[in-house]
């Protein structure tokens, strides 16, 4: 079974998008369109203080009708963030994810963040993994 750990070193870019919480939730949106992510960390002085998704903004600024441009990241980011530990399984993972109803999940090894999974990277995981049992058994059964 993989862990987190092993799911963020196999993903193609390893690269941590965040954004300040004084960031305009415009230049966040920006970003996210700019590496097709659907959600950033918020960080300042290099400690994770929130998360903001596309979730986020269709929530707490078009429902409310805030202004992209004018409002900071801070306002309207979820500020309690929950984050996987390195060695929780996919399973784990998920769980975490279904339980708490969000489809992005930062991983961290105490307070230094390691990267975000997203529910498709755990679904596409745990795919290859079914995929696997079933072509050791299907070599099993044929031999």
């Amino acid at each position: 079974m993989k862990t987190a750990r092993q799911l963020l070193q196999e993903k193609t870019h390893q690269v941590i998008f965040s954004v300040t919480p004084d960031a305009t939730v415009y230049n966040a949106l920006q970003l996210m369109a700019e590496k097709d992510i659907g959600a950033l960390l918020i960080m300042e002085h290099d400690k994770l203080v929130g998360i903001f998704s596309e979730r986020d903004y269709a929530r707490k600024v078009v429902l409310q009708g805030k202004a992209s441009a004018s409002t900071p990241i801070r306002d309207i980011m979820t500020a309690k963030v929950l984050c996987a530990k390195p060695d929780n399984t996919i399973e784990e993972c998920m769980a975490i994810m279904s339980e708490k109803r969000f489809r992005h999940l930062p991983v961290a090894d105490g307070e230094k963040v390691l990267g975000v999974l997203s529910i498709t990277d755990l679904v596409r995981a745990q795919i290859a993994e079914q995929e696997f049992v079933i072509q050791q058994l299907a070599h099993y059964i044929y031999q």
